[in-house]
């Protein structure tokens, strides 16, 4: 298994920042894909941000150029820096792995426990 804890949560005013951290530990060997995935209030849960284990990212539209993900393979980290935020970024943001395991082959999906980012008009 592997356990996924997110930090950074909390409650900011709009068009300020806060950075989420996502530590992975347990049987991390064959991680690939990290990211983070949100969910608001009555809205199904959504991507805004992946990491491929050799760097690349991919951003949901409503984040571009505000959001940035980036990610330590040495101390198995993803972190989530958020600037500019609005009131519509209000969400849980959970944490997401991809493990990829051989012999058999298999691909598993992990996920945090979710931290709240609140942002105020």
């Amino acid at each position: 298994q592997v356990q996924l804890v997110e930090s950074g949560g909390g409650l900011v005013q709009a068009g300020g920042s806060l950075r989420l951290s996502c530590a992975a530990s347990g049987s991390i060997s064959g991680i690939r894909d990290m990211g983070w995935y949100r969910q608001a209030p009555g809205k199904q849960r959504e991507l805004v941000a992946v990491i491929t284990s050799g760097g690349r990212t991919n951003y949901a539209d409503p984040v571009k150029g505000r959001f940035t993900i980036s990610r330590d393979n040495a101390k198995n980290t993803v972190d989530l820096q958020m600037n500019s935020l609005k009131p519509e970024d209000t969400a849980v943001y959970y944490c997401k792995a991809e493990r990829i395991s051989y012999t058999p082959t298999r691909v598993d999906y992990f996920w945090g426990q979710g931290t709240q980012v609140t942002v105020s008009s």
